[in-house]
């Protein structure tokens, strides 16, 4: 079954890279254009448990998405029960998928304290939910503004909020690192969802913190614009280029 709608298709574009310091790449990514699902996964908790959970966690989501979407098919009418039901959705998903992250854990003490970060969308008719727990991010491009949907679940985040420090401190502090929610690390985590309307000529940039950490938000757009594979290249190339520190992880789904 295609969820898309039938005015607006919408393409998706990824690609993972290990970087030019890591022996290995604890990042995942799904690009599921048929099911109207993209997903950003960033693993954490070495002995190749972050490239578990992060992979767990994407198979997880999917088989929920996958069980529960067609609930949604809509009559023409996104109403607020059909806009409550798609953000229940996704977020029990990212539930889902916590609670498997955690329970193998427990089950494997070479595994303790493994997680992963989430930035997900689905596609729902003319509107899109995303899903948030971490700090890898979800970018709008439009008639080329770029707005950031998620919000970061790092402690620099929370401190810059609550304005216990400055942007200037902010890039100096040692805590940069620092995430304040992840999959996986409990069985249960508190999960951000959010509704946004899809244009024709959309761009949504998906991406780890080892691209977005090397990342101006004014680049977004012209990197962007050449479109499909070729800005995915484009945006892991800067990455390593910039240092490639991290794992580095992009999907571009365009809406056309």
């Amino acid at each position: 079954m295609d969820y898309s709608d039938e005015k607006l298709a919408l393409r998706a574009y990824g690609a993972t890279d290990v970087g030019r310091r890591r022996q290995v790449n604890e990042d995942a990514f799904l690009c599921e254009d048929t099911l109207g699902l993209w997903v950003v996964a960033d693993g954490m908790g070495g002995h190749a448990a972050g490239e578990i959970a992060s992979q767990e966690a994407i198979d997880t989501i999917w088989g929920m998405v996958k069980r529960g979407k067609r609930a949604l098919a809509l009559d023409g009418k996104f109403t607020n029960e059909k806009a409550n039901a798609a953000c229940r959705l996704l977020e029990g998903a990212v539930q889902a998928a916590t609670y498997m992250v955690y329970a193998m854990a427990e089950l494997d003490a070479e595994k303790t304290g493994m997680g992963t970060t989430i930035s997900a969308m689905m596609a729902v008719g003319r509107h899109a939910i995303t899903a948030q727990v971490g700090d890898s991010r979800i970018y709008q491009v439009r008639n080329s503004d770029v707005v950031q949907l998620t919000e970061d679940h790092t402690l620099i985040a929370w401190q810059l909020k609550q304005g216990l420090i400055t942007e200037e401190e902010s890039k100096r502090s040692k805590h940069r690192n620092v995430i304040t929610r992840a999959v996986g690390n409990r069985d249960y985590v508190q999960v951000d969802t959010g509704i946004v309307d899809l244009e024709l000529g959309d761009q949504y940039l998906l991406c780890s913190d080892g691209l977005h950490g090397y990342l101006k938000v004014a680049e977004i757009p012209e990197i962007a614009a050449a479109g499909g594979h070729e800005s995915v290249k484009r945006f892991i190339d800067l990455a390593n280029r910039r240092g490639g520190k991290d794992n580095i992880t992009a999907i571009l789904v365009e809406v056309c």
